[in-house]
C-alpha cells in the first residue's frame, strides 16, 4: 500500500511511474508465484515416490542406478542436518538453483515452450513464403509478391523475439541445471558451435531476404537471386532445428554414450539417435501447420480492421492461403505423428505403455479433443467460403453429410479406453471396461476414424476447389503436361504401395504370426489396382468417377477392413499392428495423392461459372481462424509437454536422474494451469510484435500521403 501512495504522488503519464510499478508488482508477484507454481509439488512427489513400476532403465539392463534419490523426491546427499548440506554445497559442484524461490523446472518449461512457438513460426512462415513468391514471379501475378512479402515482414519481427527468449532459455538451463548442461555440453559440444554459425547465418539471410526485396525486383536473374536468399533461409532454419532436435531427442533415447559414465563414445550415434529422424519430420510438418494458422489469425485481425473493400479483399485471400497451409500440414500430422509415437515404444516399451496407457493417457484425450477442433474448424472456414464462390451452391448439399461423419469420427477419437469409474460403478458393469465404449477406446477405432477425418477434410478441399468450375476440356486436350502429371501420380503411388507389399513378404515374424500380414499385402495390391483405374477412367475423360472408385474403396480398406481386422490382430498378433498402420496410412495417401492429381489435370482450363467475390466472407469465419490459431498453439504447449514428461524423473532417460526436488509428473490440472499461462504469453507477444510491425505500415502510409500533398503543392 505505501509503494501504491507512492505512485499516486508521481506526475501524471509519467513513464517513470509506469515502470516503477512494473517492477513492484514483479517483486510482488514473486511470492505469489512461488505459492502458485508449487502448489501440487508435495502431493505429486509423494504419489510418485509411493507408486511402484516407474521405469528404472539400468535395473532393466542389470545395471547400477546412474543416481540415488530419497523417497520423498529430494536428492540423497541433501540429508542430514542443515551444516552437512552446507559444507557438502561449499565441497562439491552445484546440481541445481532456484530461480528467486520459483519452481526451476517451471521457469525452464516456461521459457522453452515460448522459445519454440516462435521458432516454429520462424520456421514455418519462410517455407511457404519462397512458394507464393515463387508462384507470383512464374504466373506474373504482383498480389502474390505483395503476399509472400507481407509475410515475411512478420517473419522478421519475430526472429528478435525468438533469438531473445533463445538467449533467455540458455541462461535458465547453464544456471540452474549446471551439472545436466555440462553432461550435454561435453556430449554435444561441436554442434553447439555449429549452431552458433548456422544462426548468424539464417539471421544475415532473413534480413538479407527481407530488405533486398524492391532492390531486387525487375529483371529475372536479380529475382531468382532473391528466391535463393530465401531457399538459404529455410535451409538455415531447418538445420538449426535439426541440430536442436538432436539435443532433444537425445535425452528421450541416448546414444553413442557409455550408459554407467555417461562418456561420448560416437557423436554421431547420438545425434542419429533413435527419435531424432521421427522428430525432425514431425516438427518440420507440425511449424508449417502451425506457421499457416498464426498467419491465418493475423489476416483475420487485420480483415477485422479493415476500413476498405480493397483491404478486406486482401486480408480474406491472406486468411485463406494460411488456412490452406495450415490445413495441407494438418492433414499428414496425424501420420507423422504415429511414426513418432510407433518409435518411442520401440525405443522404450515402458516409456509408451506410460504414454499411451499411464501416466500421460489422458492428456491424449485432451489432444484429442484439440485436433478435432482443428479438423472442425478448418472444414467450418472452407464451407463458409464457398458462400463467396459463385456456382458452389451445387455443392452445399454435401455439407450435412461431412458434419456428421467429422462428428461421429470425433465422438469416436476421444473415447477414453479405461473410463474413471468408482468401484461401485465397476461392480455394476461387472468388468473393468465399459462394455460398449471399450471397442472404442482402442487404437485400432482411433486409427480408422482418424483416417476418415482426412478423407472427408480433403473432400471438403476438393469441392471447394471445383466450386466455381464448369464443363471440363477433353482430357486429350489436356496435352503432354497431363498425361505426364497423371503417369507421375501413378508410378509414385505405386512405388510406394508396391515396395512395402514386397518388404512385408520378408518381416521376421513367427509363423502363426506372419499368417496375419498376408491381408495388409492383399489390401496393397487392392489399392495399387484401384489407383490404375482411377487413371485410366481419367483418360477416358471420366475423372470424376476414378475418384469416386478410388475415395470407396480406400473408405472400404483403411476405414472398415482395417477396423475390424484391427481388434483380430490385438487379439491374436500385437506386434502386426505396427505393419496395419503402415499400411493404412500408406493407403490413405496414395488415395490423398492420385486424387489430388487427379483433380488439377482434370479441371485444367475448364469453364468457369463465377469468379470469387474477396472480402465477401462473414464475420463469424474470421472468428473461426481465431480460434484454429488458439487451438493450436494449446496443442503445441500440451505435446511439448508430453515429449518432455516422458522422460519421469530422468534428464536423460536412463543416463542422467534427476534428483531434484521438482523431479514429479505435475497433474493434469497443474499442467493445465502452466500451458494456459504459457498459450497467453505468447498471443499476448505474438500481438505485441505484430502490433510493431504495423506501425512500420502507419508509417510508411503516412510519408506517401505527405509525399502525394507535397508534390501537388509543388504542381500547383
Amino acid at each position: 500500500m505505501n509503494n501504491l501512495k507512492i505512485l499516486l504522488n508521481l506526475p501524471k503519464r509519467s513513464i517513470y511511474s509506469v515502470v516503477l510499478l512494473f517492477f513492484l508488482s514483479i517483486v510482488s508477484f514473486l511470492p505469489l508465484s512461488q505459492n502458485i507454481f508449487a502448489a501440487d509439488a508435495p502431493a505429486e512427489a509423494a504419489k510418485e515416490a509411493a507408486a511402484p513400476g516407474v521405469e528404472l532403465p539400468q535395473f532393466e539392463a542389470g545395471q547400477a542406478p546412474a543416481s540415488s534419490q530419497s523417497p520423498e523426491g529430494q536428492p540423497a546427499g541433501e540429508a542430514g542436518t542443515a551444516t552437512a548440506a552446507v559444507e557438502e554445497e561449499e565441497a562439491g559442484p552445484v546440481q541445481y538453483r532456484a530461480f528467486f524461490g520459483i519452481d526451476s523446472r517451471v521457469i525452464v518449461w516456461i521459457v522453452s515452450e515460448l522459445h519454440l512457438m516462435f521458432a516454429a513460426f520462424v520456421l514455418g512462415v519462410p517455407i511457404f513464403a519462397v512458394i507464393v513468391e515463387i508462384v507470383g514471379f512464374k504466373g506474373g501475378d504482383i498480389k502474390y509478391d505483395k503476399m509472400a512479402k507481407e509475410f515475411t515482414k512478420l517473419l522478421s519481427a519475430a526472429f528478435a523475439t525468438t533469438a531473445s527468449l533463445g538467449g533467455l532459455l540458455g541462461f535458465c538451463l547453464y544456471g540452474l541445471y549446471p551439472e545436466f548442461m555440462g553432461h550435454m555440453t561435453n556430449v554435444f559440444a561441436p554442434t553447439m558451435y555449429i549452431y552458433a554459425l548456422m544462426f548468424f547465418g539464417e539471421a544475415f539471410t532473413l534480413y538479407g531476404y527481407y530488405y533486398s526485396w524492391e532492390i531486387l525486383k525487375g529483371a529475372a536473374f536479380k529475382k531468382w537471386f532473391h528466391i535463393m536468399l530465401g531457399v538459404m533461409l529455410n535451409l538455415f532454419g531447418t538445420g538449426l532445428m535439426f541440430i536442436t532436435n538432436s539435443w532433444a531427442t537425445y535425452m528421450m533415447s541416448p546414444a553413442g554414450v557409455a550408459p554407467l559414465t555417461g562418456k561420448l563414445l560416437s557423436l554421431s550415434h547420438a545425434i542419429y539417435n533413435p527419435l531424432w529422424m521421427p522428430v525432425n519430420i514431425h516438427r518440420l510438418i507440425a511449424n508449417v501447420c502451425f506457421g499457416g494458422f498464426v498467419v491465418g489469425a493475423y489476416a483475420a485481425v487485420k480483415f477485422l480492421g479493415s476500413k476498405s473493400e480493397e483491404e478486406r479483399a486482401h486480408y480474406d485471400w491472406m486468411g485463406y492461403v494460411g488456412n490452406f497451409i495450415g490445413v495441407g500440414a494438418l492433414i499428414p500430422l496425424p501420420f507423422a505423428g504415429y511414426w513418432l509415437g510407433r518409435e518411442i515404444y520401440s525405443s522404450s516399451p515402458v516409456m509408451g505403455n506410460i504414454m499411451m496407457g499411464g501416466a500421460f493417457s489422458w492428456t491424449f484425450i485432451i489432444q484429442a479433443i484439440l485436433i478435432g477442433m482443428l479438423f472442425i474448424g478448418a472444414n467450418y472456414y472452407l464451407w463458409l467460403g464457398m458462400g463467396r464462390i459463385k456456382g458452389s451452391e451445387r455443392y452445399t448439399k454435401f455439407f450435412k453429410y461431412l458434419i456428421f461423419v467429422i462428428f461421429m469420427c470425433f465422438a469416436v477419437w476421444l473415447t477414453p479406453h479405461n473410463l474413471p469409474l468408482s468401484g461401485e460403478e465397476r461392480a455394476m458393469i461387472g468388468e473393468q471396461y465399459h462394455p460398449f465404449s471399450k471397442y472404442f477406446g482402442v487404437m485400432a477405432a482411433k486409427n480408422a476414424v482418424v483416417n476418415l477425418i482426412i478423407l472427408a477434410t480433403f473432400f471438403s478441399f476438393l469441392i471447394y476447389r471445383r466450386s466455381n468450375k464448369g464443363e471440363m476440356m477433353p482430357f486429350s486436350e489436356q496435352g503432354k503436361v497431363g498425361k505426364v502429371g497423371i503417369f507421375s501420380g501413378v508410378i509414385f503411388c505405386l512405388l510406394m504401395l508396391v515396395s512395402y507389399a514386397i518388404s512385408l513378404n520378408f518381416v521376421e515374424l513367427e509363423a502363426n504370426m506372419k499368417v496375419f500380414v498376408k491381408p495388409l499385402i492383399r489390401a496393397l495390391y487392392i489399392q495399387s489396382f484401384v489407383i490404375c483405374l482411377a487413371a485410366y477412367l481419367t483418360f477416358r475423360n471420366k475423372g470424376k468417377l476414378g475418384q469416386a472408385i478410388l475415395f470407396a474403396v480406400t473408405a472400404c480398406i483403411a476405414v472398415l477392413y482395417f477396423w475390424y481386422y484391427g481388434f483380430e490382430v490385438m487379439q491374436k498378433a500385437n506386434l502386426v499392428l505396427r505393419y496395419l498402420s503402415v499400411t493404412q496410412v500408406s493407403i490413405v495417401m496414395s488415395c490423398l495423392i492420385m486424387n489430388a492429381v487427379i483433380d488439377i489435370f482434370m479441371f485444367r482450363k475448364a469453364k468457369l461459372v463465377g469468379g470469387i467475390e474477396w472480402g465477401k466472407m462473414p464475420v463469424r469465419s474470421q472468428y473461426a481462424l481465431l480460434l484454429l490459431c488458439v487451438v493450436i498453439v494449446i496443442l503445441m504447449g500440451l505435446m511439448g509437454f508430453i515429449r518432455s514428461g516422458l522422460r519421469m524423473d530422468w534428464h536423460v532417460y536412463g543416463i542422467m536422474q534427476d534428483t531434484s526436488q521438482w523431479a514429479y509428473t505435475p497433474s493434469l490440472a497443474y499442467m493445465g494451469r502452466i500451458v494456459g499461462l504459457i498459450v497467453a504469453l505468447f498471443l499476448g507477444l505474438v500481438a505485441f510484435v505484430f502490433w510493431l510491425a504495423g506501425l512500420g505500415d502507419k508509417k510508411e502510409k503516412a510519408k506517401e500521403h505527405e509525399y502525394g500533398e507535397v508534390s501537388a503543392g509543388y504542381e500547383d
